[in-house]
């Protein structure tokens, strides 16, 4: 059956795409992928998204996402697209053997954060290990944190994380930072700040219950491990966009990000645009991604009406 919107990838761009695009009469079909309500359902608390004045938890806000899209006849399955052919109108998409057709295409598969890939971190995801210091760096106040990588985004992490935490050290498997030299300035100059060189964390201590206790660290020299008492775990080795469906079709950045057009969502093929993690490496928050999904939803509808 041929449809006027095809969403692929669920989120806060998803969703919210998904409600405009209902709202627009285009009735859209959402495939929500691997991971239904993106990066948010494994975040425990959201504090800072608008109109949550006591917060909220990420699966159940991105319940009332999805619910607010259907009432406005957006159909939402809980299926992964396997293949897409953007080379001819209209689109297709498949999700195995399953053929779909769309006049338009919005992507909002988002990115993955970099995991260290410890059965601890996944354990603990959300209870004391993070990936955004923006979202949760609030839960730790006064406390004792582990911070991971050698980049700009771990030196910003860090800075940003002294507002509320006493001690922050950063874990770096190497002997010198990939950071820039006035980020390791800025990081050098924070008295709450310490860096760990030749380390790594071999794993994470703690449970859902009492949140994360204390971390192995290892010398990447020497071979040997110490355990150090922490209160949190937050990585910034980087992001990974989902664009493995997408990739030598659509015009993407140096490190995978989709390309969008002159301030709007438009990719490099008339009538597929791009919204939320999956083209902002800037931002990545739940707020700017929904803003993303509405202005993807509104450049479809556009799209749709010059081309009929």
């Amino acid at each position: 059956m041929n449809r006027k919107v095809i969403i692929i990838g669920s989120g806060p761009a998803g969703l919210t795409a998904a409600l405009y695009a209902g709202r627009a009469n285009l009735n859209p079909l959402v495939f929500e992928g691997n991971q239904p309500g993106g990066q948010l359902t494994i975040t425990t608390d959201v504090e800072n998204y608008p109109g949550f004045p006591e917060g909220v938890q990420g699966p159940e806000m991105m319940d009332l996402f999805r619910k607010q899209a259907q009432r406005f006849g957006a159909e939402t399955q809980l299926k992964n697209v396997t293949k897409v052919d953007l080379s001819k109108y209209p689109f297709k998409v498949w999700v195995n053997q399953d053929l779909f057709t769309g006049e338009s295409i919005i992507i909002s598969t988002g990115a993955s954060a970099r995991m260290l890939g410890l059965e601890s971190e996944k354990e603990l995801m959300g209870y004391g290990v993070s990936t955004c210091a923006t979202c949760d760096g609030y839960f730790f106040q006064n406390k004792k944190l582990m911070v991971v990588g050698g980049g700009d985004s771990a030196m910003e992490e860090a800075i940003f994380l002294t507002k509320f935490a006493s001690e922050i050290w950063i874990v770096h498997r190497r002997d010198q930072l990939r950071a820039s030299k006035i980020m390791q300035d800025r990081m050098e100059k924070n008295p709450k700040i310490q860096v760990h060189w030749n380390s790594v964390i071999q794993e994470i201590k703690g449970s859902r219950e009492s949140g994360v206790k204390e971390v192995i660290v290892e010398d990447t020299l020497t071979g040997k491990t110490r355990e150090e008492s922490c209160d949190g775990v937050f990585l910034a080795i980087g992001h990974i966009p989902n664009v493995s469906l997408f990739k030598d079709i659509l015009n993407m950045d140096k490190n995978g990000y989709i390309i969008t057009k002159d301030g709007r969502t438009s990719t490099s093929i008339p009538g597929v645009f791009a919204c939320g993690d999956v083209q902002d490496h800037v931002y990545r928050q739940a707020v700017t991604a929904a803003g993303s999904g509405c202005q993807a939803a509104i450049d479809a509808e556009h799209y749709l009406e010059e081309k009929s």
